[in-house]
């Protein structure tokens, strides 16, 4: 019977069915295992429970001498050729339907994954009719030998072949499921590629697990009730209770297998759920159902992968615009981002490299995208770690905002630490080239500006000027760093010690300002 205690460990459903990526060489040596153990062991334990019903539990005269050497020498000879002629008639067309599901890098039509869903239904139709074949051949030679029990043998037989082809139909159905997920990968469950529908499996299988001995037991008692009837209290008796025991332990053996195998596809599904809400992005799930389960299973891998392309949007998209406005984006809904902004007080900061035109046409371009990323990846680490926005690459220059989308209570200090940090890493990692550095504090307006099909997050106002006309005079100054003295009294006036950093520079009228601003340097 197919194992559950660790179902959630396999891809499959069980251990017995092995690891998803296993060679195809090993999978046909599991598959033709698997098959033979469970169909012969089921075959066999259903030929002798018919057996032990046939000769002691049917309410007609007892077996004769005869008819018991009989059943003893047919019985088994019958078991025996049926084996071997089930083993090659299934393995024939099993291999046929299969051959391309053993072997490496290939990837089959549609009629190969169809004929390989097909597989169960064909070698449960090749049982039944074996056990056709078996209630015939035994009925004919108990009318020959005991015509008294013909009728009994013929329900017996018949009905246990049904009970027998039902939990073969399943075992089939399990050690197939490596198979049904090759001929069900990278496609959808679609109607042409279903199997058999859940609802009309639990069905059937109720009608093989109850329903069917407890039609034996009605006839049993019909028998029992004819004119010509010698059976007694203590036969009938035996007959509830074996009819019963047989409801009891195939009904429940029946139940048990399709419960797991509707179970499996769920625990699949919910540990991957699990997986997704953990974060885990890369989950998926083997599909090896051919029913609505397996729809269910490629609903969610085609739900993952939707999820991934938009972690992908998202994270492009955040490395355009800058994490912080793409969340504030992703926040409205569809179609409440509008054009306009607001205004609010933020720190500003802007780094151009020095004599970059000279590096470019001494050196090859090779070389040149090297310093810039280089030059790049320094400016952006250290606005990030002072959670700040890259708000724009011009050129060979950036310019970064503290306080907008995302509010920062120290703004002004994290800017000018920033700005230090990033003067001071800069003469170490791209020592080829300067860069200068000004920071500026003030009221701008900050928002979305273009058109309603292409638009962009940006600041306005004078803060921004004033950085970028600081930035060119900070390219004289020692340390390449230059800010206006508003923004080291911000810093001071939110109570940071990075006020405690820099020192006042003198003034400079700004290009485009008629009075003065003071500037500030870092502390020598």
């Amino acid at each position: 019977m197919p194992p559950g205690s660790h179902h959630r460990r396999s891809p499959f459903g069980s251990r017995l069915l092995g690891p998803r990526d296993q060679p195809p060489r090993r999978l046909r040596i599991r598959v033709q295992l698997l098959l033979t153990i469970m169909l012969v062991s089921t075959n066999v334990v259903g030929a002798l429970v018919v057996f032990v019903i046939n000769t002691w539990a049917i309410p007609s005269p007892g077996p004769t001498t005869e008819m018991v050497v009989a059943l003893a020498i047919a019985i088994p000879t019958y078991v025996a050729a049926a084996v071997v002629i089930g083993a090659i008639w299934g393995t024939t067309t099993s291999l046929k339907a299969l051959r391309w599901a053993t072997q490496p890098d290939v990837d089959p039509d549609h009629v190969q994954r169809a004929q390989a869903l097909r597989v169960p239904l064909a070698l449960t139709t090749m049982q039944f009719l074996l056990w056709l074949a078996a209630t015939v051949l035994f009925t004919l030679l108990t009318v020959i030998i005991q015509p008294s029990r013909a009728l009994g043998t013929g329900l017996t037989v018949g009905i246990g072949g049904v009970v027998v082809a039902g939990i073969s139909y399943l075992f089939t159905e399990f050690s197939l499921r490596p198979i049904a997920a090759r001929a069900l990968a990278d496609t959808r469950v679609t109607q042409k590629l279903r199997g058999v529908g859940v609802g009309p499996r639990m069905t059937i299988f109720w009608v093989l697990g109850t329903g069917a001995p407890v039609i034996g037991l009605m006839i049993a008692a019909i028998l029992a009730l004819l004119p010509n009837s010698d059976a007694t209290l203590h036969q009938l008796a035996i007959v509830a209770i074996v009819v019963c025991s047989v409801v009891l332990v195939f009904g429940f053996l029946l139940t048990e297998l399709n419960a797991r195998s509707v179970v499996s596809p769920l625990l699949s599904l919910r540990d991957a759920m699990e997986a997704v809400e953990a974060g885990d992005l890369d989950t998926d799930v083997v599909v090896y159902d051919g029913t609505e389960l397996g729809q269910l299973q490629s609903g969610f891998n085609d739900m993952v992968a939707g999820l991934q392309e938009r972690e992908k949007i998202r994270d492009l998209f955040g490395r355009h615009v800058g994490q912080e406005v793409a969340a504030a984006a992703a926040a409205l809904g569809a179609g409440e981002i509008e054009l306009g902004g607001e205004t609010r007080v933020c720190s500003v900061l802007f780094v151009d490299l020095v004599g970059s035109t000279t590096y470019a046409t001494q050196h090859g371009p090779a070389e040149v995208v090297g310093v810039l990323n280089r030059f790049f990846a320094v400016v952006v680490d250290e606005v990030d770690v002072h959670h700040g926005l890259v708000n724009k690459f011009i050129g060979d220059a950036v310019l970064a905002i503290f306080g907008a989308p995302v509010e920062h209570a120290d703004h002004a200090a994290a800017a000018l630490s920033a700005a230090r940090a990033m003067a001071t890493r800069l003469a170490v990692e791209v020592p080829e080239v300067g860069a200068g550095i000004g920071v500026a504090t003030g009221q701008v307006v900050a928002g979305n500006v273009g058109h309603e099909q292409r638009f962009e997050y940006t600041v306005i106002g004078d803060a921004v000027n004033s950085a970028a006309r600081l930035t060119d005079l900070a390219k004289d100054v020692p340390g390449c760093v230059l800010a206006a003295w508003d923004s080291v009294e911000a810093a001071r006036t939110d109570g940071s010690p990075e006020a405690d950093q820099w020192v006042e520079h003198g003034e400079a009228t700004l290009r485009g300002r008629s009075g003065t601003t003071r500037l500030a340097v870092p502390r020598p």
